[in-house]
């Protein structure tokens, strides 16, 4: 059994439990004739300290987004307006994999760290009362929610799993994270949890499974 080996699972939220916004990017690209991977490769630039890491830090709030945001797009060559991107940070609710999230905490502690931005309704980042709803359903899952626009540190910055071993009083060498981008999971596979990189739910279901040994999901 799992609860032999770990002592939690911690999960990011947007990619993961929810459709990843990445798709959304996608489309927007498409519609307007960007580069593939356009939006993606804007908010990779200076990764500290661009318009994505201020907001998800609540350095700036969407009207200081935006400005930043058509600033470093145009300077690659394509000014985008930072609240269509805004606009597509929500996505929807994986029922099968909230089914194994609940799975996961009928023998571990459950917890999510989440880099978010202070905007629309809750941590959702949407506009929609019931898409709010839902992924406040989710969230009330856990054990605890650690939201990178609340704390003031996003993830890959160290600290913020740091925060999150201290307040569930877990060794990290116990607890496995999933996460759907790279940068975030290296930091967290050096301070010694097992990762899992989420690329699809199918995927994300099977290494889940194969890591704890639950079935059900």
């Amino acid at each position: 059994m799992m609860s032999d080996n770990f002592d939690a699972v911690i999960w990011d939220f947007g990619g993961v439990l929810t459709s990843s916004p990445f798709e959304a990017f996608s489309r927007y690209e498409e519609e307007r004739g960007l580069p593939k991977d356009f939006i993606r490769s804007v908010n990779a630039r200076n990764g500290d300290t661009n318009a994505w890491a201020q907001l998800e830090r609540s350095e700036i709030d969407a009207d200081g987004f935006d400005d930043l945001f058509r600033a470093e797009s145009r300077l690659l060559g394509h000014e985008v307006d930072g609240k269509d991107i805004l606009g597509l940070l929500a996505g929807d609710i994986r029922p099968r994999v909230v089914d194994a999230l609940k799975i996961c905490k009928q023998h571990v502690k459950v917890a999510c760290i989440t880099n978010n931005a202070p905007i629309g309704r809750g941590a959702s980042m949407s506009d929609d009362a019931d898409k709010a709803a839902r992924a406040k359903a989710v969230l009330d899952v856990f054990d605890h929610v650690i939201e990178s626009s609340k704390l003031g540190i996003r993830k890959p910055d160290p600290r913020i799993y740091q925060i999150m071993f201290e307040t569930l009083s877990v060794d990290p060498t116990r607890c496995v994270y999933l996460d759907d981008l790279g940068i975030n999971l290296k930091p967290a596979r050096a301070m010694g949890m097992a990762t899992i990189k989420v690329l699809s739910e199918e995927q994300l279901l099977g290494d889940l499974r194969q890591v704890t040994g639950f079935q059900g999901f």
